[in-house]
């Protein structure tokens, strides 16, 4: 399996360098970083145990985790939270190419070799759940149990990604076709990440819930900014603190990186053929925020899990809650991902 995924790992450097802890917040945490297939990728980590890897999504860092990390550190296990490739202090390349989702998945394993870890408990939201599902099917036997936020198992379909979406939409505009032609997200996003972030985190909230139902769709010619709700109070689950913190981190990066995740999703389509119909068997569980604009798009999906997951153990929906699942409701994912833990891994 790792000739498989083509990985190439080295050893973990402990050692901060000034650069490294002028940007990550202090914490019970500490930051390091690892030489894994090909790039130095950062991490923080906290506790010892079992180790629980977690994975965010777009547009986050690994201080998404931020209150999960101590919460499952102080309960006995090993917590890691990387920057993914593209992202933060991470490094990555401008080129899709180096994208792709066995690539991504071939990070993953190689961070775990580079802990010397055998396995983990794979977390992850959003994009990082994506991650989540192809690394449990390209690499099984380094998955102990499965924790799956805000985006559920989508088996491989038919029809490519793009092409089933913009069947779905007709001539509406969606972000993730947006995405697809380099340049042209960054043009309109990059000159004000901060804008941006906010007006994007808010979007997807559950505070934005009633304006985002008050939409009406935009043409496929309209840009990101032009499709989102007017941006309000984040204050409940984002300081502007928290905020100046992914600010900082993607006005030094850009987006082209994170973006790159968006523009392979037809050529993961194809790099994954070999998995069509492929159920997931380990011990699995599913959360999302009730009020999250991604189970419209995707309810079917949360639905069928019993059948396209047979490792299921329990799907559950937070009231009240949006998209940024582990920010807006850190205390009721801590406790479902507590009980989950306690149960398959002790």
């Amino acid at each position: 399996m790792l000739a498989l995924l083509g990985l190439a790992t080295s050893g973990v450097s402990r050692a901060q360098s000034q650069d490294a802890v002028g940007r990550v917040p202090a914490g019970p945490w500490k930051s390091a970083f690892a030489d894994v297939n090909g790039i130095r990728l950062h991490y923080v980590e906290q506790g010892s145990g079992p180790l629980v890897l977690l994975l965010h999504g777009f547009p986050e860092l690994w201080y998404s985790w931020r209150h999960q990390i101590p919460a499952l550190a102080q309960a006995g296990y090993r917590v890691v939270a990387p920057d993914l490739r593209g992202y933060g202090q991470t490094g990555g390349s401008k080129d899709a190419a180096d994208y792709t989702i066995k690539t991504l998945a071939a990070d993953v394993v190689g961070l775990l070799d580079a802990l010397g870890e055998k396995q983990c408990v794979l977390v992850g939201h959003d994009f990082g759940a994506v991650l989540t599902w192809n690394t449990v099917l390209l690499a099984p036997d380094r998955v102990r149990a499965v924790v799956a936020l805000s985006v559920p198992y989508n088996p491989r379909r038919d029809i490519a990604p793009l092409a089933g979406i913009r069947r779905a939409v007709g001539g509406n505009f969606n972000y993730i076709v947006y995405f697809q032609e380099a340049g042209v997200a960054e043009a309109e996003l990059e000159p004000d990440v901060a804008s941006f972030l906010k007006a994007f985190y808010f979007h997807a909230s559950a505070d934005a819930a009633p304006a985002r139902q008050r939409l009406a769709p935009k043409s496929s010619r309209a840009k990101l900014l032009e499709t989102l709700v007017p941006p309000g109070d984040l204050q409940r689950w984002l300081s502007d603190k928290d905020l100046q913190y992914y600010t900082d981190n993607f006005t030094r990066t850009g987006l082209t990186g994170p973006l790159n995740w968006y523009r392979n999703l037809d050529r993961n389509w194809e790099l994954m053929k070999p998995f069509e119909g492929a159920k997931i068997t380990h011990p699995t569980l599913f959360v999302a925020g009730e009020l999250d604009p991604v189970l419209a798009a995707t309810r079917a999906n949360v639905d069928a899990l019993g059948n396209t997951v047979p490792g299921l153990r329990k799907s559950t929906l937070i009231p009240r809650c949006g998209h940024w699942v582990q920010q807006e409701c850190a205390a009721e994912l801590n406790a479902e991902l507590l009980a989950f833990l306690a149960q398959q891994v002790r």
